[in-house]
């Protein structure tokens, strides 16, 4: 079977601008500091959102969440929030059992969500902003700790001039952390 010329000459100029690096444009990936997390407590019907530092574990019930990175596009393009995400359960014997390792997708939590028989955990948002104070020693990327409910779009973004403001609470209400799950027996 032979080609027309306008098909050679079609497949030689794709060709070409394969090899000079031309290829459709992809999205940058931006790294955020913070991962946020909406957890379900199956025995209470309780949904809780918790933010987590980059490295850092929160326990969440008897699970404990440590993201490692977690990345989203920018504002023109397609939204696409991931992070890879540890989870391991701490057993009644108090034993660090690993059950989840892998990427979620806030696009998708029903796909790539921890599914636990009294808790769920799913990614919902990848953020440069938070709530909360940063843990001790944290040597990631700066963080601008803001206001709950503040506009993290307008000019009301600064963080705290000093490391106690970052460190008290907010409004005068304690920062909200998860509790550990009393034993059953």
């Amino acid at each position: 079977m032979r080609l027309s010329n306008s098909m050679k000459r079609i497949g030689l100029g794709l060709a070409a601008l394969g090899g000079l690096g031309l290829s459709p444009a992809l999205a940058e990936k931006i790294e955020n500091p913070v991962a946020v997390f909406s957890g379900l407590d199956k025995i209470t019907g309780r949904i809780t959102s918790f933010d987590v530092y980059i490295g850092e574990t929160v326990q969440f019930g008897a699970l404990q969440v440590t993201p490692r990175v977690c990345n989203t596009r920018p504002q023109t393009e397609n939204p696409q929030t991931t992070s890879f995400v540890q989870v391991d359960e701490i057993t009644l014997n108090n034993e660090v059992r690993r059950i989840y390792s892998g990427w979620m997708f806030a696009a998708s939590p029903g796909l790539h969500a921890v599914e636990h028989p009294v808790y769920d955990v799913w990614l919902t948002d990848c953020r440069q902003t938070s709530t909360v104070p940063p843990p001790e020693g944290y040597s990631g990327p700066p963080v601008q700790v803001v206001q709950e409910g503040a506009d993290t779009l307008g000019a009301d973004t600064a963080a705290p001039s000093t490391p106690e403001a970052a460190q008290a609470p907010l409004d005068g209400a304690a920062v909200p952390v998860p509790r550990a799950k009393p034993p059953l027996f």
